[in-house]
């Protein structure tokens, strides 16, 4: 009986791994896997430091199973090129790599084959959606449209005098309804910051 990984990434909080976990168990019932473990991100593919890919990677490296599954051939890796790096240490290490969505399973040239294949195709996919995002983000700037949040409009004179007449940094950011950092910059004449808005 072949010793099995589950990995599993959903890349918001409002999406559920158990959606994938529940095809994964499906075809480990059906292969006669053992499942050793199930390591699971809340990420971004895009993202190189996942703490469940990197524990996934360690445990491989120091034999503690077989097979790694995944649902999607994107769920493991953020481009091709890490993809590739990542099934060339599995082929290094022994272990099998199987797709339930693909149906790709390396244990095989044409799997191995097929998996370049497919990991090109996320790829230029991932980076079409990109493209496509810019693409409208330029044409909203030709319109004259806003992109993101508007800058800060602040009366420094006024939050100087504030400060004058004995206001703590906390009362004139509560009352202006900035954070303290702001309110502090603006004392020292230094330049506002967007992530100087309070939450």
């Amino acid at each position: 009986m072949k010793r099995v990984a589950l990995y599993l990434r959903v890349s918001s909080v409002d999406q559920h791994p158990e959606t994938q976990l529940l095809d994964l168990q499906q075809m480990v019932s059906q292969r006669g896997y053992d499942i050793v473990k199930q390591y699971t991100d809340r990420a971004s593919g895009a993202k190189a430091r996942r703490p469940g890919l990197e524990e996934l990677m360690a445990d491989a490296r120091r034999g503690k199973f077989d097979v790694v599954l995944v649902w999607a051939c994107d769920r493991i890796a953020r481009s091709t090129r890490h993809f590739l790096e990542i099934l060339d240490e599995f082929n290094r290490l022994n272990i099998e790599f199987v797709s339930f969505r693909e149906s790709i399973d390396t244990s095989g040239p044409l799997g191995r084959a097929i998996v370049v294949i497919i990991g090109a195709i996320a790829e230029l996919e991932r980076n079409l959606i990109i493209e496509r995002v810019r693409a409208g983000m330029r044409r909203a700037k030709l319109e004259g449209r806003q992109i993101g949040r508007r800058p800060l409009e602040l009366d420094h004179a006024a939050i100087r005098s504030d400060r004058g007449q004995g206001q703590s940094i906390r009362q004139i950011a509560k009352c202006r309804r900035i954070s303290t950092a702001t309110v502090q910059r603006v004392l020292r004449g230094q330049p506002v910051q967007e992530l100087d808005r309070p939450a």
